[in-house]
């Protein structure tokens, strides 16, 4: 199909696609139902019960449009973790957020830097404003910091992007590897943090920063640990200058009064927190179990997933994952080498493990018979 030459040329050379495709798509796709949804690292253990009555109650208001300020969340943050209110932006998600953040800093021809393999949504809103990515390759199974500090500085980057803990991988630097990467940010650049999953680290990941600090934006949400993906909460922590110029350019009522209500009253509930945590923490030890038995090797995970070896190449994963999806098990697999020799797996309720445990010998069995390996 043409494009439609009413497109601006930029729009007109980006590619019509998505960044992931949806557990929704593959459902339609193969005319079934997943019985184990473990592909997207949503939360299986669910919301907090106060946040679903608190967006209960909230839906018989959703005739209003909710504060375009999201007043009350930004002050519960703010008081939660000792930050000025004016450090805080909320947005639909940090998919949003970084959508907003590339567009105020970066235009066409602007070098960003991130890792070959990193989050992808982040390079899929650098693409489609203009920018020219410049990429780093991990080190071992983690983003490597320095290396990342210094292509930012042989390119003259705006934006640099790192997540800590990391995805795909699951692994996490610590604090302080975190708080060195800051004080190196280059003149004129700015350093993304992505924390969107720092709920569930195993040590000491999260750095000493100054909300105040210039030469960072720390990214976290309400989807992971609390729960609420299909709600489409997420802030970003960040200097009040950085936060103000949100206001020029974000949807400002882009939030739902009934995912707000929900993020409020996930924020209050520590006891459910503390309940997903553990229940993750179980939950990657079985993961890490199943692959053991399997022969395969589960890699250290300081997130709500599971990242596991399958020792060979990214055809050999993509047969898996593929097998896997016959079987009605939705997982997911990085997309570039070498680390697409891995295939990853979301933490889930026991039943969903069970299911795992019951179809990965299957899917090994059925990669056997047409590979021939």
């Amino acid at each position: 199909m043409s494009n439609d030459p009413r497109l601006t040329p930029l729009a007109a050379a980006l590619p019509a696609s998505v960044p992931f495709v949806g557990p929704e798509a593959q459902e339609r796709a193969r005319g079934a139902k997943f019985t184990a949804r473990l592909g997207a690292n949503e939360c299986g253990f669910g919301p907090s019960q106060l946040a679903i009555k608190a967006m209960q109650d909230a839906a018989c208001e959703a005739w209003m449009y909710a504060d375009p300020e999201s007043y009350d969340l930004r002050d519960a943050l703010a008081v939660a973790y000792d930050i000025p209110p004016d450090c805080i932006v909320i947005g639909e998600g940090i998919d949003a957020l970084l959508g907003n953040l590339v567009r105020l800093f970066v235009t066409s021809g602007d070098a960003v830097v991130t890792s070959a393999g990193a989050y992808p949504t982040f390079n899929y809103h650098v693409t489609g404003f203009g920018g020219t990515l410049h990429t780093v390759p991990y080190a071992g199974d983690q983003e490597d910091p320095v290396r990342l500090i210094a292509k930012a500085k042989d390119v003259g980057a705006k934006l640099i992007y790192i997540a800590n803990p990391d995805n795909p991988m699951g692994s996490a630097h610590s604090g302080q590897d975190i708080e060195r990467m800051v004080a190196a940010v280059p003149e004129g650049c700015l350093l993304i943090l992505d924390e969107a999953y720092i709920e569930f680290a195993t040590h000491s990941t999260v750095p000493a920063i100054s909300p105040l600090d210039p030469r960072v934006i720390r990214m976290r949400t309400f989807s992971k640990a609390y729960g609420l993906a299909g709600a489409r909460v997420g802030y970003a922590v960040c200097a009040p200058a950085v936060a103000s110029a949100f206001n020029k350019v974000r949807n400002h009522f882009g939030m739902s009064r009934v995912s707000l209500a929900g993020a409020l009253a996930a924020l209050a509930d520590s006891q459910h927190l503390a309940h997903v945590v553990e229940s993750v923490t179980k939950s990657r030890a079985r993961i890490a179990s199943i692959a053991l038995d399997n022969g395969l090797t589960p890699l250290p995970s300081d997130t709500n997933f599971v990242t596991i070896d399958c020792g060979r190449d990214g055809v050999y994963a993509r047969h898996i994952v593929e097998e896997l999806g016959k079987l009605g098990i939705f997982v997911r697999m990085p997309f570039v080498a070498p680390q697409n020799r891995c295939i990853r797996v979301s933490c889930g309720p026991e039943p969903e493990m069970s299911l795992f445990a019951q179809a990965l010998p299957q899917a090994l069995r059925g990669v056997q018979s047409y590979t021939k390996l």
